[in-house]
């Protein structure tokens, strides 16, 4: 039985392969050279005596396509909330393009380049597309509160410019003609992708999706896959996902990581992730001596 539904290394559509870093870790053979995105070293967070996450360690190159995958229940949000710092780690450490994230606010972290998307769609559902993209826009666009009272020249032009960017994320992702509906409008579908254009809206090194292919049908997850590798060489950022579609996921990501209970159990490409014995173990449950789950 194949789980996961992996393709060959020949198969994949950037026919990139996973070569040994420095620290031991594994990225895209053409970011070598390169200061990794994002560096988790062995991270870890409890919450009163129980251990969420333990001696998570991980590296993702400059524009690698990472997944994020495990059980129900494994850890994964977790390790995406210490990552965007909403969770202060109990240990370890978190770098980004080389520099330390430590104490930093999830506002100065999206300074930094670090953007995400959630599992529950959070629009400003009242508000239009456009303005949504703004909001993404808004470190770009800031303005004191006497400018944007008296609408001076400067405020003006940054205006017309969060217009022009805007359209112009939104045209990339085929969204144009919708950019004055309001987004709590817009099918289920489309209002995930608005997210992802909103995130790509801060000018990230690094985008981190939590589920978004989740209630999607076939049709909108192919688009989802397309426009995923889209931003990856368009914008040439790194995309870190947690998904349970794993057709999706072993399509598309070259390095993966797999946690079970807070720690992870398997590393490498999507070759190597399926022919992990403790990865089926994980989702299928350990086969007793007579061939069945225990």
């Amino acid at each position: 039985m194949n789980l996961f539904g992996s393709k060959k290394d020949s198969d994949r559509a950037d026919g990139s392969r996973l070569v040994p870093y420095p620290s031991g870790a594994v990225i895209p053979e053409r970011d070598l050279g390169k200061t990794p995105v994002l560096e988790a070293l062995h991270l870890g967070i409890d919450f009163g005596g129980l251990t969420a996450v333990d001696d998570f360690s991980l590296v993702v190159g400059k524009t690698e396509i990472a997944g994020l995958i495990g059980p129900n229940g494994a850890g994964k949000t977790t390790v995406f909330n210490l990552l965007t710092n909403i969770y202060q780690p109990t240990r370890g450490n978190i770098m980004l393009d080389g520099y330390s994230t430590a104490g930093k606010t999830t506002a100065q972290l999206s300074e930094m380049g670090v953007a995400r998307t959630f599992q529950n769609i959070r629009l400003f559902g009242n508000m239009s597309v456009e303005d949504n993209i703004k909001v993404g826009l808004h470190n770009a666009t800031r303005e004191s509160l006497l400018a944007a009272v008296t609408h001076t020249f400067g405020y003006a032009k940054r205006e017309r410019e969060a217009h022009e960017k805007a359209l112009e994320l939104l045209d990339f992702f085929g969204m144009a003609d919708l950019a004055d509906a309001p987004a709590g409008s817009l099918p289920y579908g489309a209002q995930r992708r608005l997210e992802i254009v909103r995130a790509l809206a801060t000018g990230p090194k690094i985008i981190l999706l939590d589920e978004p292919a989740a209630g999607m049908n076939p049709s909108e997850t192919a688009e989802l896959m397309t426009n995923i590798r889209r931003i990856r060489d368009t914008f040439q950022i790194a995309v870190m996902l947690i998904e349970h579609d794993m057709k999706l996921v072993m399509s598309i990501c070259e390095g993966i990581c797999v946690l079970d209970h807070g720690r992870i159990i398997a590393k490498g490409s999507p070759e190597q992730i399926v022919s992990d014995q403790k990865v089926v173990e994980a989702y299928l449950g350990k086969k007793k001596e007579g061939g069945d789950p225990a």
